[in-house]
């Protein structure tokens, strides 16, 4: 009985067992359900972390990299780009600068008269394109390029003397000293184009200036000679304008004498050398170049085609401006202290104008040579006397033309309306160094008079017909001779070399047996 209720006991108890186990089970079972609500806090965190991590996006802050566009102004190089659009500017763009060389050496040979010093006045020409196989000198065609220079003594054919010869190509750009101690020739062919000079005491022959034209930012740039033959004088453009330089004859030297930034052009050396006369715009511009604190703009301002006169002292350095005449023609020296220019434009079809002014040198006083009456006339190819006491005129009124006389100080000594002809081809005089004489011609080929040689009253010396024309004539420099070119009408207007007496006689024919060209370029010898 005892076994049968303890199994029966037994029995009972397992229904409180399972449900132990089930309660157990069941509470394991919610363990394990709510554990996935304990897992959205792990990806809450794991967001959370996520969202700390843009902390790094704070490094972008460092993005801040603006300071890269700070090197942008690195971009201020373009700046620099706004060169190209002055670029197209020539007058901007600074002009390379001519240098200074002596290269491209030759040499020559030439007579103990030339090479030992002149000890009297030459006359010198050139002569192109001469023919050799024509008999017949009313037909000389061009049969070469060839440009002889020759030096002849007045009266004397049979003395002439080659110095040099040249391409025809360089025409009349050649200036002799007035000494005869040297001779420049611009020579343009080939691959060494420049100023040359032939050194005439050993003939050797050098380079001085390297450069493609005699023509600088628009003017025909010349030498001029100092009176002693040693030196030079020449404008040539620089980077922004053009300055005038001195060289020395055997090209040991060169000097910038001008430096200013402005256009300083038409170098005149005086008599004495003491003073070289230049034209100038630095009166109104003071500088082309943009560097500078004052300057004018090559964009909007013109370029300078006349300029006031200056007179540069050589050995100081001094530079004065003579009056406020506005010039366009190369100031000419009549003495040591006394330059002539001109004013007014000719090319003004409505009004022309040509005004003359004469300026002394140490004072900077300026007059208007004028007489009375005429201020509005024409005073075309003046000539004055060496002690500058009086000019020749060729005159243009409403009323006519006329060749005036004139003091300085205005009066008419005397006028003449017999050489009418020249009012419309030109005139071209020379006076004598002694101021006794003065010798009257056309100008290049257009020659309607024979040799005419005219006093100080303007009273007739000498008064031929053409045979042979007079034209272009120069006095030698002691006085005695006068050198022209005349045209023969007879021989197919052939042009010749002549020489005269002072008072205009005894013409010979200094190149009568030559052919071509012939081109009268001056007198050389002791002054």
């Amino acid at each position: 009985m005892r076994n049968a209720n303890s199994s029966l006991s037994t029995l009972s108890a397992w229904p409180r067992v399972l449900a132990l186990i089930v309660l157990a089970l069941t509470m394991a079972a919610c363990d394990t359900l709510s554990a996935p609500t304990a897992t959205p806090t792990v990806t809450a965190t794991m967001t959370a972390t996520a969202t700390t991590s843009p902390t790094p996006t704070t490094s972008p802050t460092a993005t801040e990299t603006p300071t890269p566009t700070v090197t942008p102004t690195v971009t201020l190089t373009p700046t620099a780009t706004l060169t190209p659009s002055i670029t197209p500017t020539p007058s901007i763009t600074p002009l390379p600068e001519i240098s200074r060389v002596f290269d491209n050496w030759d040499r020559v040979d030439l007579p103990d008269i030339i090479t030992d010093g002149i000890d009297n006045p030459l006359i010198i020409f050139a002569n192109s394109n001469n023919q050799q196989n024509i008999a017949n000198i009313a037909t000389a065609e061009p049969a070469n390029r060839v440009l002889t220079v020759y030096a002849v003594q007045p009266g004397a054919p049979n003395s002439r003397i080659p110095l040099l010869e040249l391409d025809v190509s360089t025409s009349n750009r050649i200036y002799a000293s007035p000494t005869g101690s040297a001779l420049l020739y611009f020579r343009e062919v080939g691959g060494d184009a420049g100023l040359y000079v032939l050194n005439m005491r050993n003939g050797s022959i050098g380079r001085l200036i390297p450069t493609p034209s005699l023509v600088q930012r628009g003017f025909v740039s010349e030498p001029s000679w100092g009176p002693d033959g040693e030196s030079f004088a020449i404008a040539l453009q620089t980077g922004y304008a053009m300055d005038i330089f001195v060289y020395a004859r055997d090209g040991s030297n060169r000097v910038n004498i001008t430096q200013s930034g402005s256009y300083d052009w038409a170098p005149a050396w005086s008599p004495d050398g003491r003073y070289i006369a230049f034209l100038s715009d630095r009166a109104n511009c003071p500088s082309w170049n943009p560097a500078d604190p004052v300057f004018c703009d090559a964009l909007t301002d013109p370029t300078p085609r006349v300029g006031n006169v200056f007179v540069l002292e050589v050995d100081t350095g001094t530079v004065r401006q003579l009056g406020d005449v506005q010039a366009n023609e190369t100031p000419r020296w009549i003495n040591a202290r006394q330059v002539v220019f001109a004013g007014g434009d000719q090319t003004d079809l409505l009004n022309p104008q040509r005004t003359i002014w004469l300026g002394t040198a140490s004072s900077g006083d300026v007059q208007q040579v004028v007489a009375t009456g005429d201020e509005n006339a024409l005073y075309l190819s003046d000539t004055w006397s060496p002690d500058g006491s009086r000019v020749l005129v060729q005159r243009v009124t409403d009323t006519g033309s006329d060749l005036a006389l004139l003091r300085t100080t205005g009066e008419v000594i005397r006028t003449r309306t017999e050489t009418v002809e020249f009012s419309r081809f030109g005139m071209a005089a020379t006076w004598s160094p002694l101021t006794d004489r003065i010798a009257i011609g056309g100008v290049d080929g257009q020659c309607p008079y024979g040799v005419r040689v005219v006093d100080p009253d303007f009273e007739f010396i000498a008064r031929g017909n053409p045979p042979p024309s007079m034209c272009n004539p120069l006095f030698s420099p002691d006085g005695s001779s006068i050198a022209f070119t005349g045209i023969n009408p007879n021989v197919d207007g052939r042009v010749d070399v002549y020489s005269a007496s002072a008072n205009g006689f005894n013409q010979v024919n200094l190149t009568v047996d030559l052919r071509g060209t012939m081109s009268l370029l001056g007198w050389i010898g002791p002054r």
